[in-house]
């Protein structure tokens, strides 16, 4: 699937109304977009919400909360009024999908649903043989190695969702190589539809230089069954960047990172056939196709994270 860079478009959704606990105030108005204007399956999208007036909030209550889906959102104010989120699209997600809002205090919110729409990601079937000892299920010993790995891969996306914001400025591509696999691509394994392919798999030889897409701290780093060699960087604001099948880490757990920097080098661990970078974007629980934050256009957001 290719992204272009995308603007804010001028349309807008317009929601009236304010809570009885504010009649003292001018009502506000509430004006809410996003962009793309259709969202594909397995992407980040911008939300963005306009409040005519800011109401008069405690200092821990944000005036805007919502979620996207089932995945809490952050915002942050970028301007008077102005209020900005990235929220993720499940590859799961068809037809559309609900932005929750909650606006003003806590004990008396205006609550608004608006519905996305969602188009499809038109993911093709990849058909491969493997070898049965890359079929058959794990023993009881392995399945706990995975289930653990995965249990600390959860506990990197909750801790950026309470994160704030580090990135700063576009993503980048963690290394020069063209797509060999793309995001969402299914998987058929000796004639049976097993997974489906939740990242993106850039070429390169070993130890070709792998940097960081973004600002951020480094969450975490292993060598695991599945993605060998890996390192997760949390970016704060619910969105995590994984680096798998590394053949060498150049950084530790808890390193603050800038944009570029080096933070391992492309090989072949973990359970793959050949050298590449697998390359995965979260935010929150889900996983969607990290070129599809890589190509839009973030100036938006403030230029330094709060």
């Amino acid at each position: 699937m290719m992204y272009r860079r995308l603007h804010l478009p001028v349309w807008a959704l317009l929601l009236a109304g304010w809570p009885t606990a504010l009649a003292g105030q001018q009502a506000p108005s509430v004006t809410v977009s996003w962009l793309p204007e259709q969202a594909p399956q397995g992407s980040i999208v911008q939300l963005v919400v306009l409040l005519s007036e800011t109401p008069v909030l405690a200092d821990s209550v944000a005036p805007v909360r919502g979620r996207l889906g089932d995945q809490p959102l952050v915002f942050e104010r970028t301007n008077r009024g102005l209020y900005r989120a990235l929220g993720p699209v499940p590859v799961s997600r068809t037809e559309r999908i609900p932005l929750v809002l909650e606006i003003g205090p806590l004990d008396n919110p205006v609550d608004r649903t608006v519905w996305i729409p969602v188009i499809s990601g038109e993911f093709t079937v990849e058909q491969l043989t493997v070898a049965p000892a890359f079929a058959t299920a794990p023993d009881s010993a392995l399945a706990v190695r995975i289930a653990d790995e995965r249990a600390q891969a959860r506990a990197v996306s909750r801790t950026a969702l309470t994160t704030p914001r580090l990135w700063r400025g576009a993503f980048a591509l963690p290394v020069a190589g063209r797509v060999t696999s793309p995001f969402g691509k299914g998987r058929e394994f000796n004639g049976t539809l097993q997974s489906r392919h939740m990242g993106t798999d850039l070429s390169g030889q070993t130890g070709t230089p792998v940097y960081a897409a973004n600002r951020g701290v480094v969450a975490l780093t292993g060598d695991f069954y599945y993605a060998g060699r890996v390192v997760y960087v949390n970016h704060g604001a619910g969105l995590v960047t994984v680096y798998m099948h590394l053949s060498e880490i150049a950084v530790s757990e808890g390193d603050p990172i800038d944009t570029g920097q080096l933070i391992g080098r492309v090989g072949a661990t973990g359970r793959v056939t050949g050298p590449h970078l697998h390359w995965t974007l979260r935010y929150g629980s889900v996983s969607v196709d990290p070129l599809s934050i890589v190509e839009q256009d973030l100036s938006a957001f403030a230029s330094t994270a709060p």
